[in-house]
């Protein structure tokens, strides 16, 4: 019988597991997939000679996590590559807003836009400089993050205090607004706040534009070389040299509750697996509340908050592998690991506001990736391992362009959902639909088969608005690891502080597990950010 049993092999499962093991207990993971990495994975299905990320690709929350760094994943063999720009916002007009690898760069670059907007981008960089550690170390911590919000708050008052925190819960928008006079900035901050489900318009999406692009600059956006799946590789080697057990294509079907206390898991094959101290779920809060637990073994106002649970956009993605490089007609969008298509801020607004109506977005604003730019090893020189996602509405009900998509997601629906990406690219980068040699297609429907925990395509387990963050998520007065049942902890995105490659829920939830056993010496120096 292992000490805790891990159901899901996901980075937060598998950061949560090597922690458990570093502690000493004996652990076993459990996966419903064929292999581990839940939505860290790559593969060469779109070409045998092109690497394919199948979910997420840059991390720069992985870069910046104080969780994975003392994993010290390196010696498992991980290694990370950067695109020679960060990220690029091109414009049909030719003009280009490009994320350097350098804060001076990136000024000078915006300073085309308007000149004053380097040095607006030093001062926005500049606060980062000095309160960034500090955010990192409480956004990663169990909430309420009490040293770490205690650092945090004598830096913010030295940085600006009230009239910061007053410019972080903006809209992107008006952030953008206020802080530059041209296009560019603003873009930057709008493109990275729609990283997550967060329109220009929306309350706080200007602190989480700020976030992202911050950690653009400090971080970058790395790549593990040779895929997504290294980083996994290097979770899973560390775990088993440690003595952790990982089985997958076992599916858990049920958490067992005796006494009010999870004792351990039942898996579709009838088996049953018990766990001496604790069962920790990398899943979605819904699946693990209605589909494992039971509502017979939860209060009722649990059940009328997951009634209230909010996930976030769906997306349809589309990988490619391109005979050579994008042509896109602004160059500088060349160099950058990410490149965000869309052509301006008012057509983030649109997009944003399709969606909130339930509509296929006309023109989509897409998320692009060069990884052969980012990873010289990902295909063969003088092509590039590309993809695309867009977001969508979790509820379709109409279709904002002219091909009637319901969301159904027939054949026919998903080939005129990738083309309209394509076309959208296409607007950018004329003949890049020349240079496809073969594309794959992963509808919202696909990317829930391939991972459960990405409901109808929603990468964040919940969406990233401020009603669903902190003290609210996964449901208001949570917002840490434990849950009504004893030694039951939730170790997914759906914990704070949510969605993003960091391992931060799956380190909490470890150390919620152990803190009931034994002393704080025992944690692992990786869980005390």
């Amino acid at each position: 019988m292992p000490d805790a049993v891990v159901i899901g092999a996901g980075p937060n499962g598998l950061v949560a597991a090597n922690l458990l093991a570093d502690a000493g207990w004996s652990v076993e993971v459990l996966e419903a997939q064929p292999e581990p990495g839940g939505a860290v994975r790559s593969d060469r299905g779109v070409h045998p000679d092109y690497v394919s990320d199948l979910f997420s690709a840059f991390y720069p929350l992985a870069a910046a996590s104080p969780v994975l760094a003392r994993l010290d994943l390196a010696a498992e063999g991980l290694r990370w590559s950067h695109a020679p720009s960060v990220l690029a916002h091109p414009l049909r007009d030719g003009r280009c807003a490009v994320l350097e690898r350098g804060a001076e760069e990136t000024a000078a670059g915006l300073a085309q836009f308007a000149a004053a907007d380097a040095d607006a981008w030093r001062d926005l960089y500049g606060v980062w400089s000095r309160i960034g550690p500090d955010v990192v170390r409480a956004l990663f911590t169990p909430f309420p993050p009490v040293r770490s919000g205690l650092r945090l708050a004598a830096k913010l008052r030295a940085a600006g205090g009230l009239r910061l925190a007053r410019s972080l819960a903006l809209p992107v928008r008006r952030l953008g607004e206020e802080t530059f006079g041209g296009e560019g900035g603003r873009l930057l901050l709008a493109g990275n706040a729609l990283h997550a489900d967060l329109a220009p318009e929306a309350a706080g999406s200007g602190g989480f534009g700020w976030l992202m692009s911050m950690l653009g600059q400090s971080h970058g956006f790395p790549v593990p070389v040779g895929g997504a799946g290294a980083l996994t590789d290097a979770l899973v080697s560390r775990l088993r040299r440690r003595g952790g057990v990982l089985r997958c294509g076992e599916r858990v079907t049920s958490v067992v509750v005796r006494g009010g206390r999870a004792v351990g898991v039942r898996t579709a094959g009838g088996e049953s697996v018990d766990a001496r101290k604790a069962v920790l779920a990398d899943t979605s809060a819904p699946t693990l509340y209605r589909d494992l637990v039971g509502e017979e073994h939860l209060p009722a106002r649990l059940l009328r908050d997951l009634e209230r649970f909010q996930w976030d956009f769906a997306t349809f993605k589309v990988d490619w592998a391109l005979t050579g490089p994008v042509p896109w007609s602004a160059p500088r969008a060349a160099t950058a690991g990410t490149v965000h298509v869309a052509d301006g801020m008012d057509a983030l607004t649109r997009f944003a506001a399709q969606i909130a109506m339930g509509q296929v977005p006309a023109e989509p604003f897409a998320l692009f990736g060069q990884m052969t730019t980012a990873d010289p090893t990902r295909s063969p020189a003088g092509t590039e391992s590309a993809w695309a996602y867009t977001h969508l509405p979790q509820r379709i009900t109409a279709d904002a362009g002219p091909d009637g998509i319901t969301g159904r997601w027939s054949p026919g629906e998903q080939e005129a959902m990738a083309d309209r990406v394509e076309e959208q690219v296409e607007r950018f980068a004329p003949g890049f639909r020349g240079r496809i040699g073969a594309r794959r297609i992963l509808a919202p429907a696909t990317l829930q088969a391939m991972n459960e925990n990405l409901h109808n395509g929603a990468i964040n387990n919940g969406t990233t608005a401020l009603h669903q963050q902190a003290v609210f998520r996964p449901t208001p007065g949570t917002g840490r690891p434990e849950t009504p049942v004893r030694n039951l902890y939730l170790a997914s995105a759906a914990a704070h502080p949510g969605g993003g490659v960091h391992g931060a829920p799956g380190a909490n939830a470890a150390r919620a597990a152990l803190r009931p056993h034994g002393p704080r010496t025992l944690l692992h120096r990786a869980q005390r950010v």
